[in-house]
């Protein structure tokens, strides 16, 4: 894995950190397309940090959250795998790209799958991502 200078923002290492913290943890549980999309998130959320680094609070509060969604570890039945689904992370992160103009980062489940506007965010999904924006402050 390559490592790019980030002329010291606070909280980008972090963030991508704990990005690669939880992909390592992921390795373990996940195999194939499960894995890929897992993989495929993490570099966009990695590429959405450095991205924002200089950008405005609004724009890197939602590259956080996004972060913090992806991130977060529910226990389930017997796996090291959250409850909440790679899917959900998905929807989040992709909502997060739109939002902040970077259609090149677009996560599809497939690669075979022609890029598409991403579906909105039920309201389950934008209650916790408004919720992980909160706790990321």
């Amino acid at each position: 894995m390559a490592v790019e200078e980030r002329n010291g923002e606070p909280g980008t290492d972090v963030l991508i950190r704990k990005v690669d913290s939880h992909l390592a943890v992921v390795r373990a549980g996940l195999t194939g397309a499960e894995l890929e999309l897992a993989e495929r998130l993490a570099h966009a959320l990695r590429e959405l940090v450095v991205s924002t680094a200089r950008a405005s609070a609004a724009d890197r509060g939602r590259v956080r959250a996004a972060v913090h969604f992806f991130v977060l570890r529910r226990e389930s039945r017997g796996r090291l795998l959250s409850v909440r689904s790679l899917a959900a992370a998905q929807r989040v992160v992709n909502r997060v790209v739109v939002q902040l103009g970077r259609p090149d980062l677009l996560v599809e489940a497939r690669r075979d799958r022609p890029a598409r506007e991403p579906a909105p965010v039920p309201a389950d999904l934008a209650a916790d991502l408004a919720a992980a924006e909160v706790a990321a402050r």
